[in-house]
């Protein structure tokens, strides 16, 4: 305890609140995650007689998330059959790694009584009249709340068995973790998802007064979600969609096909298009620097990312707005991209939405937001090879540098994404896994091969990571280096590496 004003007041997680003429109005109080562990301290204040729990959260959002705390809370009322008060942080949180929703829930005895609206700009209350009668003749029927022993002591028995190797595995393991299963989940994600990125970048915009954003279009995937997502965002805070400024900057290696799906969407929306090409200056770039303009080395290459990076940050203050990133999960986890270029934004929506997904988002916004002829663009700009285009070409109709043809596929990359990362799986479960998902897609050389440049360029790129955009996070898997991941730029892989190059294939064909 500790004196405050004279007053000596009760600290601890034990402490309930008892109303002096009213026994039947006895409360407890326990701290956001004190729910999610394994004996929540709500079951002990509820077995000591508090009928009515209040829970104060700082409960960040992620995918899926909503539905598991209603079921949390739901079934604890249940259990405890009690009176459930939750109320969790608003959107007016920081959105520097994560994006609050202001959840409130009321439950009595299992019974959702009332539920606040998530993601609300608007300060929100809940209320519910709550019968305490029906939870005190609840809990006089449950043989539990007679029975108040303290837990016995578990008596140990230890056994073993012979371990041995298997080449068949008796489970369905996805070849695409970070989607749903069936539409029904998919079309639930998908509006979850944008709602939770177009709520992080509102909060951001109220915060700093801006109502601009300028985005890099590419007419690639990435560039097309931000794009959409900006759109969502200022129809949620009724902004002029033309503060949005979609900039195309033509180089070496763009295509027809991709400069033209940019303008085309952009001109849809009804947003700003800007057409600035950047072939002249980065010449001249390379003059300054003396640099052979033939040599399509990696110079070559990442002047023209960071003379659009240039054009796009200087844009932005012009018109008092910020750069919305588009790099995803997948381009940071593998170092895609280049330092201090696309690397950097002023804030990223994509941060923790993996490309498979990406795909899935944008077929989600055909489907459902637009009409046909949107809808076309958006199943071409799906249909489109991935690819930085920075290489020249002889063919402006055909792209020259294909990104799956140089790193391997996205779906492998992201299954290492979801189950190396997210649930830390050695590199032998992995292939693994691996092999068993992939078997009628992929051979095991493509699979190992994959998975060592996988593991390779995620050493190799920690140092991006390490100063990475401010970005919220949507889902399991993050690599904030405020947050989720804290590695160290210079950590070997060669242990990981070694372990690549020993694995042999499990299936027998």
């Amino acid at each position: 305890s500790v004196t405050f004003l004279g007053y000596e007041i009760p600290i601890g997680n034990n402490l309930i609140f008892k109303h002096e003429n009213n026994s039947k109005f006895t409360f407890g109080v326990e701290i956001c995650e004190d729910l999610w562990a394994v004996k929540p301290i709500s079951s002990d204040l509820a077995l000591q007689g508090a009928n009515l729990i209040l829970n104060l959260s700082a409960s960040n959002e992620l995918l899926g998330k909503k539905e598991y705390r209603k079921e949390l809370i739901r079934n604890q009322s249940a259990r405890t059959n009690s009176i459930y008060a939750y109320a969790s942080a608003s959107l007016w949180e920081s959105t520097t790694d994560l994006v609050f929703s202001g959840h409130c829930l009321i439950y009595e005895n299992g019974k959702l009584l009332a539920e606040s609206e998530r993601f609300s700009l608007n300060n929100l209350m809940i209320i519910s009249d709550c019968d305490l009668d029906i939870i005190t003749n609840e809990r006089e029927k449950n043989a539990t709340f007679l029975n108040k022993k303290n837990l016995i002591e578990p008596q140990i028995i230890y056994f073993t068995f012979n371990e041995t190797e298997t080449n068949q595995l008796h489970r369905n393991i996805s070849q695409t973790p970070f989607i749903p299963k069936t539409a029904q989940e998919i079309n639930a994600a998908c509006s979850e998802i944008i709602n939770m990125q177009a709520s992080a970048l509102a909060r951001r915009l109220l915060q700093i007064g801006a109502n601009k954003v300028v985005i890099g279009v590419s007419g690639g995937v990435d560039s097309t979600l931000a794009l959409l997502v900006s759109y969502e965002t200022f129809k949620k805070l009724n902004y002029d969609i033309k503060g949005i400024y979609g900039i195309s900057m033509p180089g070496f290696g763009t295509t027809h096909r991709t400069k033209n799906n940019a303008q085309s969407l952009c001109e849809i929306l009804k947003i700003n298009y800007l057409l600035i090409p950047i072939e002249n200056s980065t010449l001249q770039h390379f003059k300054d620097i003396d640099f052979n303009e033939n040599q399509t080395t990696i110079v070559y290459e990442n002047a023209q990312a960071r003379r659009r990076t240039h054009i796009l940050m200087d844009y932005a203050n012009k018109i008092n707005g910020i750069v919305v990133g588009t790099g995803d999960l997948s381009e940071i986890a593998l170092g895609w991209s280049t330092y201090n270029a696309d690397h950097i934004s002023m804030y990223n929506v994509n941060a923790s939405i993996p490309k498979t997904l990406i795909k899935t988002l944008i077929k989600w916004h055909a489907e459902n937001k637009f009409d046909i002829l949107a809808r076309e663009i958006l199943y071409d700009i799906l249909d489109t090879p991935i690819s930085p285009e920075l290489l020249p070409s002889n063919n402006k109709d055909e792209i020259n540098q294909e990104t799956e043809k140089i790193l391997g596929p996205y779906l492998l990359h992201d299954f290492f994404l979801y189950y190396g990362i997210r649930f830390g799986f050695n590199i032998k479960k992995l292939a693994l896994y691996a092999e068993f998902a992939f078997q009628d897609l992929y051979d095991f050389e493509t699979i190992k091969q994959t998975l060592k440049t996988f593991y390779k360029r995620f050493f190799q790129n920690q140092f991006k990571r390490s100063c990475f955009t401010d970005g919220v996070k949507i889902g399991t898997v993050a690599l904030s280096p405020r947050g989720d991941w804290r590695m160290p730029s210079d950590a070997d892989p060669s242990a990981f590496l070694e372990k690549i190059e020993n694995l042999k294939s499990i299936i027998k064909i």
